[in-house]
Formats: C-alpha cells, structure tokens, sequence
C-alpha cells in the first residue's frame, strides 16, 4: 500500500482538492510508520525465535503483532490529526517549496518528530536486537562446547 499512494499522490495531487491531498499525505505517513512498525516486530519475533526458543508461548500473538504493527502507526497520524490538519498539505501551496506537486507533511517539526524520530527509535530497537541475537546465539554454542568436553573428559 506504501507503494500504491506514493505512486498515486502526484497524480492525485493534480487534482487541486485540499481533501485528497490531506488524505493522501495521511495514508503515505501511515503506511510509511507501519512499514517502520513491522520492522520492529520482525526484529522482535527474530529474537523470541532464536533467543527465547523454548518455554515462550505468548497469548494470541499474532493479534498482538497486528494491533502493535497497525495500530501504533494509527496513534501517531491520528495525533497529528488532531493537533493540526494542516500539517498534512501540497509542498507547491508554500513560497518554500514552489514546484512541488506531492502532498506529504508540510511542517518539519512534525516531520522530523513523526518520521525521523520514529524510524530512529526503530533503528535503535533493530540493532538492539540484531547484536543480542549473535551474542545469545554466540554463548549458547559455547556453553555447549564446554559440556560437551566436559562429558568427554
């Protein structure tokens, strides 16, 4: 779906509706933060695989996984929403940006708080769980080297 409206918003853009294009720059935000999300969440069921393989059984799991990977997007767009809905625009409608013809988010406050900051704690969060995976692994086939000698002593 991040593909399908990123593809479309210009084209739509041309329309000139102010609607459209807030709907528009909303779907491409919201996609764009659930794309962000489920990363998060395959590094996370990365970890209870290779980590936590045994005795980890989580109620209703998948639900869980669909109402974080959907809904925490939906929590941020819904937020700027409310404070303002003209944060969400056309780039061409501002002196700053005078040829530009994509509705996306038009204050970089909101943009660097909704999407840098977000995709950064996502980040931080992957790599997290991307270096504790090899180490876990890593002392597992070392423990399991040392009882295995120790049975052969």
């Amino acid at each position: 779906m991040l593909n399908v409206v990123f593809l479309t918003n210009s084209w739509l853009t041309s329309f000139n509706q102010p609607g459209l294009c807030i709907t528009m720059a909303m779907l491409l935000h919201y996609f764009l933060l659930a794309a962000f999300t489920w990363m998060c969440l395959e590094s996370v069921h990365f970890y209870l695989a290779l980590v936590k393989v045994f005795n980890v059984y989580v109620p209703k799991y998948i639900l869980k996984c669909c109402i974080a990977g959907w809904g925490i997007p939906a929590i941020v767009i819904t937020l700027v929403l409310i404070i303002n809905k003209d944060f969400y625009g056309n780039g061409s409608l501002s002196k700053s940006h005078p040829y530009s013809n994509f509705c996306w988010i038009q204050d970089n406050t909101v943009f660097y708080i909704s999407v840098v900051a977000y995709f950064f704690l996502i980040f931080l969060m992957n790599t997290a769980m991307f270096i504790t995976v090899p180490l876990q692994i890593h002392s597992v086939k070392t423990r399991t080297q040392k009882t295995s000698g120790f049975w052969k002593r």
